[in-house]
């Protein structure tokens, strides 16, 4: 659980930090702050129910420790592809090599650097632009950095790492209304466009409803 909500506090950070939107950026300042209370009160709740165990001082014995792993995000990093591959550049120093925990799927990541100078760092992204050959990827320790390179399933350019929907691609469903794909596009175009945008969306519409203007799928039925 705890390690669900980090995760979905970083995806939430990364949409905050392209969203545009006053309205959009505020849903999401909101979500993460509900987020971040969800975390402490759990980190609190698991804190007051754990009993402490007296160990005699002479043993030399060090218990593991039931706490669960707190990790500092790595929302910051740089990365650069070519036709087979994408390296992710992650600047980091005093990682060593066996205390790294990764993870590879098809379409995401999940990297942990624990024990670098007393905490524990950790990088991912839930959902890749395209897919990746999880068996072929790696993490190289560099004196200043770490390199974690994805093998691409596919070749080609990558427009960006993350994944990211086209809001403005029709629905091809052939089993749909025509019409009904059209007017999604145009809501789309609506949310999206400028105020000169909406207007003349808007008279489209007016136009279409009282029968002033022609049927866009003349032609087509």
């Amino acid at each position: 659980m705890a390690e669900d909500l980090a995760l979905d506090l970083q995806e939430l950070r990364q949409l905050e930090s392209i969203a545009k939107r006053p309205r959009v950026v505020s849903l999401i300042s909101s979500e993460i702050s509900h987020l971040e209370k969800l975390s402490k009160e759990q980190t609190s709740d698991q804190l007051s129910t754990i009993t402490p165990i007296q160990t005699p001082v002479s043993s030399g014995v060090k218990l593991p420790s039931s706490l669960p792993t707190n990790y500092v995000t790595l929302g910051s990093f740089s990365w650069d592809q070519d036709s087979d591959k994408v390296k992710i550049y992650v600047s980091l120093e005093g990682v060593e090599q066996e205390k790294i925990k990764s993870e590879f799927r098809a379409t995401s990541f999940d990297v942990k650097f624990h024990d670098v100078q007393g905490k524990n760092y950790r990088c991912a992204i839930p959902k890749l632009n395209k897919e990746i050959v999880p068996e072929k990827c790696l993490v190289v320790v560099k004196p200043k950095r770490v390199i974690i390179t994805l093998l691409k399933a596919s070749k080609g350019n990558w427009l960006d790492i993350h994944f990211k929907e086209d809001k403005l691609k029709p629905n091809l469903d052939e089993k749909r209304d025509p019409m009904a794909g059209i007017m999604d596009l145009m809501k789309n175009m609506y949310d999206e466009g400028d105020e000169d945008m909406k207007k003349t969306i808007a008279k489209a519409w007016t136009d279409a409803r009282s029968g002033n203007a022609a049927d866009p799928l003349k032609g087509y039925r």
